[in-house]
């Protein structure tokens, strides 16, 4: 996989780069535009404004579902079906044998297409199961099962999982019946949460990281360390949270349903060797670091 650094040996920024190879040789946009709570019009608008600011990653998933209002969005933009990369998942609600195949098949038909790029299990829990319950891995494995038949079918072009704490990778990562190994694991990262060890362990075993709740649900815009750092590199503070994620390694996949903040959130925005964190700013926003957490806790799920 591709990785992201601060500085070139004489100190000045470097360009980031665009993809992060998968374990498979297929190409994950590090840049790309989260849907979580975007629907109908706003969704289909968010969408379509991202494409011609020309972000090329979009991921959305069942449980959100917007599937009909960005496939209207893909249609509006012209774009052929190849040059976007698509990231769904299969909810805690459809796992399991039976249930994992129809929950993607039901992607493909809401997306309106005859693949995925990507297709992660959502959650390492299934619904309506105590999370200590020995139910969670079996259904996990069930689905995983379920899921390698579809990348072997050419349905889905790669796979992955979101929220898996380093138990349930490492779980994954053993069974003997996964013979198709993760690519992707997405989940909370920021400055107070950065996730070394998950991210660390996830790197020892060749997958991706995709940072959600990079802005810290909008809480990290204000911090003092961040703001020094926008006015020290005359950027925003979204950019520069997302920068930060950048530089660690990570995809990054923001929301909004803003024009212009999608603007700001484009590769040449983001990844362009015109600007960069230094060593020091690095170290300021690592320094922010108490394990606080915005989203879900998957920590407590056997």
């Amino acid at each position: 996989m591709a990785a992201a650094a601060t500085a070139s040996s004489q100190g000045r920024p470097l360009a980031l780069p665009r993809t992060i190879t998968l374990r498979n040789g297929v190409e994950l946009p590090t840049v790309g535009l989260g849907t979580f709570k975007a629907g109908g019009d706003e969704a289909r608008g968010a969408v379509l404004a991202a494409l011609k600011a020309g972000i090329r990653h979009i991921d959305t998933a069942s449980i959100y579902k917007n599937e009909a209002p960005i496939r209207e969005a893909l249609a509006a933009s012209g774009l052929p079906r190849g040059s976007v990369f698509l990231t769904s998942k299969v909810s805690p609600y459809e796992q399991g044998a039976g249930r994992a195949r129809q929950a993607v098949e039901g992607i493909l038909e809401r997306l309106g297409t005859d693949y995925v790029d990507l297709v992660l299990v959502h959650w390492p829990g299934v619904a309506r199961t105590p999370p200590d319950s020995a139910a969670n891995a079996q259904q996990r494995a069930a689905t995983w099962s379920e899921l390698q038949q579809l990348y072997r079918e050419g349905r889905v072009r790669s796979l992955g999982v979101s929220n898996y704490e380093e138990r349930h990778v490492a779980e994954l990562m053993a069974d003997p019946a996964a013979e198709v190994k993760p690519m992707v694991n997405q989940f909370e990262v920021h400055p107070r949460r950065p996730r070394r060890e998950l991210r660390q362990l996830c790197k020892q075993e060749g997958i991706a990281v995709v940072a959600y709740a990079s802005l810290g649900c909008g809480d990290l815009l204000t911090a003092p360390p961040v703001r020094r750092a926008a006015a020290a590199v005359a950027r925003s503070p979204a950019q520069v949270l997302l920068r930060w994620a950048l530089q660690e390694g990570c995809a990054v996949i923001p929301k909004s349903v803003r024009p212009e903040r999608l603007a700001e959130w484009t590769e040449p925005q983001l990844l362009g060797a015109d600007w960069g964190l230094s060593g020091e700013q690095m170290a300021a926003l690592a320094a922010m670091e108490d394990g606080h957490k915005y989203c879900w806790d998957p920590s407590g799920i056997v």
